[in-house]
């Protein structure tokens, strides 16, 4: 069985490669705030969204943690041209699905944070999730990816 020669990737790939990691870097920021919320950063909260932050399950803070870590790690795997991007970014997209419908239909989080942070913003990461598995599945499908 032969293995397949992996070609160069175009120089968009590295942009967005590069931007996907940027990107799930604060998604890693925004996981580690709320696991190590201080009391000065938790006054910057309106108390609704306080209790809303802190009903919030254990097992959705640990579907959280898959989402961001594995995204972190996938786009590496995709900077280190990685087959192993795709499984690892899959994961991470079935994560934010978890995560992001429980917040829309077991949650008050849209009225709690409005429209763009409680609608939009989840909306946008599901999207950009889904597009990283794509993007990784064609990495490979152009042979990219080793």
């Amino acid at each position: 069985m032969s293995e397949q020669k992996t070609k160069k990737p175009p120089l968009w790939f590295w942009i967005v490669s590069i931007l996907a990691l940027l990107w799930n870097l604060m998604g890693v920021l925004a996981y580690l705030g709320q696991a190590y919320m201080t009391d000065e950063m938790k006054s910057e909260y309106s108390q609704e969204q306080l209790s809303l932050m802190e009903s919030t399950p254990a097992w959705i803070t640990a579907v959280f943690a898959i989402a961001v870590w594995g995204g972190l790690l996938g786009c590496i795997a995709l900077i280190l041209r990685k087959k192993w991007a795709k499984p690892v970014l899959l994961l991470s997209f079935f994560a934010i699905v978890i995560q992001m419908g429980y917040s829309f239909f077991m949650t008050n989080a849209s009225e709690v944070y409005g429209a763009v942070q409680g609608i939009i913003t989840p909306i946008l990461v599901i999207l950009i999730g889904a597009v990283l598995v794509q993007f990784a599945n064609i990495g490979i499908k152009r042979t990219w990816l080793r």
